[in-house]
This record gives C-alpha cells, sequence and structure tokens, in this order.
C-alpha cells in the first residue's frame, strides 16, 4: 500500500526556506571559493562564480542554510478538522534544526510521515545534510540512509503528481492555480527569498511566505487524494 494512503492526521506537512550561508561570493574565503568553482565546473563559462553563487548557492546544501522550517498538521476537533501551522525560523541555523529534530522526536509526531512537495529532492535531503553538518543527531523520519524506498516514510506531492511520470518538474505555483487553490506565492516567490533576506533582514516575511507554502501544500495533498480542503477560518497558526 503507498505511503500517502495513509490518514492525512498522520502526516506532517512542511516547508524550508534557504539562503546562501553569506550573502556575496567575495565573502568567502579562499578555500571555499575553490571548493565553490570545483563544484559548479559544469557551469557555463559565461557565467561568472560570483553570479553563479547568488543564484544557485541557496539550493546547495554545502553552501547554504536553512533559516525558516514551516510545518502543518491536522487534527480533528469538535467534528472539524483544523490545520495547525507552527514555524521555525531564525538567522542561527542550528536553532532552527534543533527545534525541529525536537518536534519531530516528540512521541505524538515521532510515528508522523512528512510531506513536501519536492521534498525528495530538495527539503529532505537538504535538511539531513545541514542537520549533520550541525551536529544534529537525524530524527528516524531522516534517518534513510540505507532504508528501502518503500521503508522511508517521506511522501511528495511532485511524485504523486507525476503519476510515474519523470520527464517534468511541476511547481506548486501551477498546481494551486490548477486546483483552484490560493497561491502562496502572493507577495514573493522562491527566487526572492535571498534579497528579502540579505537586502531587506525581513526574516519575518519570509516565515509567512513559508507558512503559505504549507497551507497550500496540505490543501493539495487533500485535493489529490479526494478528501475535503480545510476552511482559512480552521487554519491556526502558532505564535
Amino acid at each position: 500500500m503507498p505511503l500517502y494512503t495513509q490518514d492525512p492526521r498522520k502526516i506532517l506537512f512542511l516547508d524550508i526556506e534557504t539562503v546562501s550561508a553569506v550573502h556575496k561570493f567575495d565573502e568567502l574565503s579562499p578555500e571555499w571559493q575553490n571548493l565553490w568553482n570545483l563544484k559548479t565546473a559544469y557551469r557555463d563559462e559565461e557565467v561568472s562564480a560570483s553570479d553563479f553563487y547568488e543564484k544557485r548557492a541557496a539550493v546547495m546544501a554545502e553552501f547554504g542554510k536553512v533559516i525558516c522550517i514551516s510545518c502543518g498538521y491536522l487534527v480533528q476537533e469538535e467534528g472539524r478538522s483544523i490545520l495547525r501551522v507552527k514555524s521555525f525560523s531564525s538567522d542561527n541555523e542550528k536553532e532552527v534544526l534543533e527545534a525541529f529534530a525536537k518536534l519531530l522526536n516528540h512521541h505524538s509526531l515521532s510515528s508522523h510521515l512528512l510531506c513536501a512537495h519536492n521534498g525528495k529532492e530538495f527539503d529532505f535531503p537538504y535538511m539531513s545534510r545541514r542537520m549533520l553538518v550541525n551536529g544534529i543527531k537525524l530524527p528516524s523520519q531522516l534517518n534513510t540512509s540505507g532504508a528501502k524506498p518503500w521503508e522511508i516514510p517521506h511522501i511528495d506531492t511532485m511524485e504523486m503528481w507525476k503519476f510515474g511520470d519523470y520527464k517534468n518538474y511541476t511547481g506548486l505555483k501551477l498546481l494551486t492555480q490548477l486546483f483552484g487553490i490560493p497561491s502562496p506565492k502572493d507577495d514573493i516567490d522562491g527566487s526572492q527569498v535571498g534579497n528579502v533576506y540579505w537586502l531587506e533582514n525581513d526574516l519575518e516575511r519570509i516565515t509567512k511566505y513559508c507558512e503559505k507554502d504549507v497551507v497550500a501544500l496540505t490543501q493539495l495533498f487533500l485535493k489529490i487524494e479526494g478528501h475535503n480542503t480545510i476552511e482559512e477560518k480552521d487554519i491556526l497558526f502558532s505564535t
């Protein structure tokens, strides 16, 4: 039985926001600049190392950091499905990752599946790598090295939408439009997170964007699985 047919109340929906470890390529030490050049030797010769760093460093776990993790889970209260959303955000990556690891290790969530859009290619491995870099023991849901595919407790809504077709990437924005779900990209999108962080120093704005992604992700999962979506009044954000 596919993992994603599980009870939606046993799933933790999540999204992460990442930025480059330092703002500009020139801020890297000579050793790290050399490592960047080796890592990105495939780039077009016309694109400078500095420009490519600005565009791509945030999505590479070796050269980026996690600044926000938002997650949501469904509960039944008074006969209604409630989506509770909680975020961990900080300039200090270790604080973010430790707080999230503590949440995953809590007995009430330790058996939950993890769900993200493109999570198998990005969110899950990125968090795992950054936890190891920060000396954090991986929670069981992320400690998947050597596990068989059907043993990994991860759900990916992009993979669900592909139905085995691996030719194309389908973004969350397109799918929310397709299913009539309010877009999480009504303020900023992922390509703007770096500038909002480094130039505007507005982590709160990034966190709100991340939370909108989690809400949209949850609604998309429910749509694909044939469940009723959550009414706006039943979406509760932790302060």
